[in-house]
């Protein structure tokens, strides 16, 4: 099953999306208080289930409580480490995104004032399904509800400012989601997604989640012993090698650019890149 955030009844309300049909299923906050039982009952709906709308009619917006917590993992890539000449880490490098800098498919994403462009990052973002505090690793196989596509785009002259990498991380809208896929759709990371990005067309990187340095077990354990994890929260996976800064020359994104994100079982997640102004959104 698949789902999505949408403007609905004067809030965000989480909805089943089937093809192109949209089921609004509750607010988004009543969703992931027990985002189990709204899966059983959204396998049950049928487009005679009344309330279903048109995909183009819904307004989307990221399928995430106004308390989510977005932890982001760098350099979970050996080749991506490498390209960027870093170490392979001995532990999960984290930073913190806040839930105002997410968006989703097909939303315009400004490039900041002061930076040369944008970069790309494609990877595969994991929600939590439930609560988890000081778990280990074999207990938090099943912590995960979903996943999706998500492109960390990167104010690069921002990023390296500083050896905290929030300011570059947490742009207008340089956080967007495709719709999440239930769990038992997806399958284990360990077994192998391929994660394909590409500019204007041309694939730019092509990677496999079973190149993880560490799994997304690992990493939610890691991060339970020291803060709990609550359902809606989101954990992105990191990104393979490929990304523009590190090419001669370097190549970023532009005002008329579209970058493309396409995972396994996960779709393709289309994002174009706007003038400065529009950050006026924001």
């Amino acid at each position: 099953m698949q789902y999505i955030g949408i403007n609905h009844d004067g809030g965000t309300w989480a909805a089943a999306l089937s093809g192109t049909t949209v089921f609004p299923l509750a607010p988004v906050t009543d969703f992931w208080a027990d985002a189990s039982g709204w899966q059983e009952k959204a396998l049950t709906l049928t487009e005679d289930s009344g309330a279903a709308l048109a995909r183009a009619e819904a307004t989307e917006v990221p399928l995430v409580p106004p308390s989510a917590r977005v932890i982001c993992v760098g350099l979970n890539y050996k080749a991506h480490a490498a390209e960027g000449s870093f170490a392979v880490p001995e532990y999960p490098t984290l930073f913190g995104r806040w839930t105002a800098s997410l968006s989703v498919g097909r939303v315009p994403v400004p490039v900041p004032g002061g930076e040369a462009g944008l970069d790309w990052e494609g990877e595969v973002a994991a929600y939590i399904g439930r609560r988890v505090e000081s778990e280990d690793e074999a207990s938090a196989e099943d912590a995960v509800f979903g996943y999706s596509t998500f492109n960390d785009l990167t104010a690069r002259r921002a990023q390296k400012l500083t050896a905290q990498w929030t300011l570059g991380k947490n742009g207008d809208f340089t956080g967007p989601l495709g719709p999440l896929v239930s769990r038992d759709e997806v399958g284990d990371l360990r077994d192998g997604l391929q994660v394909r990005t590409r500019v204007n067309g041309t694939e730019v990187q092509n990677g496999n989640t079973r190149d993880m340095i560490f799994s997304v077990p690992a990493i939610i354990s890691l991060i339970s012993q020291t803060f709990t994890l609550h359902p809606g929260d989101v954990i992105a996976t990191g990104t393979p090698e490929g990304v523009g800064y590190v090419r001669t020359p370097p190549w970023l994104l532009q005002a008329g650019d579209t970058v493309e994100v396409e995972i396994d079982r996960l779709g393709t997640l289309v994002t174009p890149i706007g003038e400065p102004e529009l950050r006026a959104r924001a």
